[in-house]
């Protein structure tokens, strides 16, 4: 792109995918004047976006709830739409939230001059494989942050990169560190618990990982459960679901941290699982969702294991507790693998840090710019 001057679309609709984009957006901004469009989190609000609405309307999940939400969802990316039509936008980058950006594709993809954008894969491997149509007409390049991901579009003949992910460089924060913005006590021990990003999941996991936490305390007198947060509105969330006693905490933005001092976690399925397992506190991964979702997913999934962590490792490493098996009882059961797995989970966070490695945000900027 000759232009000194772009003008950049963007949608994202999560904190993960926020940091990414914010990320990439910094290297593409080291050599060009940007100008920002469209909805983000805060780390890219930070770079100038002035969101079209809170980005914290596009965090659903399941089947269910896109179709309860389906008016309100339309109406949002009609908005976008034609915003990023009006601002004659040379970049659309699509952060995630795969369902929703594919139209939001398709109809910059009239625009010849519009280069598409998709960071971070939709996972079309494992289900719905029948998207990759949609993939190779509308999207002009997909941003892996797996190895995988690239190999599999590589077959399928479409452009593709793999960025690789941030958690390669991702470090255990020393526990008198932690310890002393906490106040946490060297005479007890830790147990992450991780209900999700998303209020739904919240709604979900949270009070199956507090049945787990009454039945654990009884024999466990010296464990502290500290359940991390996001942002303000997921504390708040977590806050009115907990009870408040003196063996749980919750704080925000302090998931590495919680982690880093953790014997192990309780994980809701997600990227906070990989993250678990590359600082070396190995999770218990956890998944429940409405039964019809269930039932439609299950049917429709083209891999055994759902864990980040075991797919990448290929094997059935960490526990998995889908669905019905999701409960307190397996959960608890389960920590009892725990210890034997503490034993070689070096290894295993430095086999996962080489996984992750890939070309990079300076070299994937560079290749877009170059589209």
């Amino acid at each position: 792109m000759s232009s000194n001057h772009l003008r950049i679309g963007v949608v994202c609709g999560e904190h993960s995918g926020d940091r990414l984009g914010a990320n990439l957006i910094k290297e593409i901004k080291k050599n060009h004047n940007v100008t920002l469009y469209g909805v983000g989190g805060p780390e890219i609000e930070k770079l100038g976006l002035d969101s079209d609405f809170n980005f914290n309307d596009l965090q659903i999940m399941g089947l269910i709830e896109p179709i309860i939400k389906y008016k309100s969802l339309s109406r949002k990316r009609k908005s976008l739409i034609r915003l990023f039509k009006e601002k004659k936008i040379d970049i659309f980058i699509g952060i995630d939230s795969p369902d929703f950006n594919i139209s939001i594709h398709k109809e910059l993809k009239k625009i010849k001059t519009c280069k598409n954008i998709q960071l971070v894969s939709p996972s079309v491997w494992a289900w719905r494989q029948n998207r990759i149509k949609s993939i190779k007409k509308y999207i002009d390049l997909t941003v892996c942050l797996f190895k995988f991901e690239h190999d599999f579009y590589q077959k399928e003949h479409h452009k593709s990169l793999h960025l690789g992910h941030p958690f390669n460089s991702l470090e255990k924060i020393p526990f008198d560190d932690v310890a002393k913005k906490y106040e946490l006590g060297k005479n007890k021990k830790y147990i992450s618990i991780l209900p999700g990003s998303r209020e739904s999941e919240i709604e979900n996991m949270l009070p199956i990982f507090l049945d787990f936490i009454k039945r654990h305390s009884i024999n466990n007198k010296d464990f502290i459960y500290l359940i991390p947060a996001s942002d303000k509105r997921l504390y708040e969330k977590i806050r009115r679901i907990a009870p408040k006693q003196d063996n749980i905490l919750i704080k925000e933005n302090s998931m590495r941290e919680f982690l880093s001092v953790s014997e192990f976690s309780i994980v809701t399925s997600g990227t906070a699982t990989l993250e678990s397992a590359v600082l070396g506190c190995p999770p218990i991964i956890c998944y429940k969702t409405n039964p019809i979702n269930y039932f439609i997913i299950s049917r429709m999934l083209k891999i055994r294991n759902v864990g980040l962590p075991n797919i990448l490792l290929g094997s059935n490493y960490f526990t998995e507790l889908i669905q019905k098996n999701c409960h307190e009882v397996n959960i608890l059961n389960a920590t009892t693998t725990i210890q034997n797995m503490m034993l070689d989970n070096i290894s295993i966070s430095d086999k996962l840090r080489s996984i992750l490695t890939g070309d990079g945000f300076e070299s994937v900027a560079n290749k877009i710019l170059e589209l």
